[in-house]
């Protein structure tokens, strides 16, 4: 044999299997059974970011909108959107945080109503979801602290008790006192989400202490959950918008950790959005990190709710600013769906 036939028979069998990698079969991030990277957006983003948007591959986002709801303006701002490639996934309309709906007071059924009112126009529009909360007197950050060179938001339980905490309102309200605000706003609007087929998804209460400035929070725990389930009953259109933020801001007094969350509700068909971001630590005192740093591993989050099969949106949440950023956060953007699609396309190669 030559000295040529002999290096071929050494070297070309290595090389041609170097040159033909194993093929997976990796779930195409556009395929309806995938998890969607999306943005929080407001109705009237601008035509320069929404090209931005498009640049950089974004193409779900969970609309904020605000001003009185009409089908035809909605439809407008939805089709502007799509114009660059940006399909709303949810909706969020801030007619539910009215005091007069959480506290329960005079004039709620006018702002439920406006409410009603935009859900069923999310349905007309084929949005699967709508947003909402349910924490009235919140206090969301205690200081502003630096931290790898960024201001983020910093919340300190014994500051905000010592330094920062009054009575909000001119009285108290329990428990028992806003469970009955928020059954009755349920009531009222669950149906019409069934009829409409959107889903309600509701955000925990962030951060998740039991009581803030004489007002008590109900979803501060997976007990609160549970008991909201037991209000909408069989309804397949009721479910969480988990904030996987401010689940990790609770640690251990959460009654069931991040993941177990997942599992549980999403494992369920109960998981509607998710807030996907990370914090340094749990209470009794956190600040905000970007999702690539902070006590929780977020690989572990994205392939749990691959695992469950999860395919509604996430999107990153409270983004810190960047040097030299746009009012928009633009670079802090970037950096967070870069690191969310390599983070999922990693999980749909482990999950399959």
């Amino acid at each position: 044999m030559s000295k040529l036939s002999r290096r071929s028979a050494l070297v070309l069998p290595g090389a041609a299997a170097f040159a033909a990698p194993v093929k997976r079969n990796i779930i195409r991030e556009d395929d309806p059974a995938n998890l969607k990277i999306g943005h929080i957006m407001n109705w009237n983003a601008t035509d320069d970011f929404l090209l931005f948007c498009k640049q950089i591959g974004l193409k779900w986002a969970r609309l904020m909108y605000h001003e009185e709801p009409e089908l035809d303006r909605l439809r407008g701002i939805q089709k502007r959107f799509e114009n660059y490639g940006v399909r709303f996934y949810s909706g969020c309309h801030y007619s539910y945080r009215s005091l007069d709906v959480q506290l329960g007071r005079p004039g709620r059924d006018e702002q439920i109503e406006k409410f009603r009112k935009f859900v069923r126009i999310m349905g007309q529009l084929g949005i699967p979801a709508v947003n909402y909360d349910f924490h009235p007197a919140n206090t969301y950050t205690t200081s502003v602290v630096e931290h790898r060179g960024y201001k983020t938001r910093q919340f300190s339980e014994k500051d905000f008790r010592e330094k920062i905490e009054k009575q909000a309102f001119e009285r108290e309200y329990s428990a028992e006192d806003i469970w009955a605000n928020y059954t009755y706003f349920m009531k009222a609007v669950l149906p019409v989400a069934e009829e409409a087929n959107v889903k309600m998804a509701l955000h925990p209460d962030d951060p998740p202490l039991a009581k803030m400035n004489g007002v008590a929070k109900l979803f501060v725990h997976y007990d609160g959950y549970k008991r909201a389930e037991k209000i909408a009953g069989a309804s397949k259109h009721w479910g969480l918008r988990l904030c996987v933020g401010t689940w990790m801001e609770g640690g251990d007094r959460m009654g069931k950790d991040t993941i177990g969350m997942i599992q549980d509700f999403g494992g369920r068909g109960k998981l509607f959005d998710i807030d996907f971001r990370n914090v340094s630590s749990p209470l009794p005192v956190f600040h905000e990190t970007f999702p690539d740093e902070g006590y929780t591993d977020m690989y572990q989050v994205m392939k749990a709710l691959r695992q469950v099969k999860y395919s509604d949106g996430i999107v990153p949440d409270h983004i810190p600013p960047l040097a030299s950023d746009s009012a928009e956060r633009r670079a802090g953007l970037a950096y967070c769906i870069a690191y969310f699609r390599a983070l999922l396309r990693r999980a749909n190669e482990e999950v399959g």
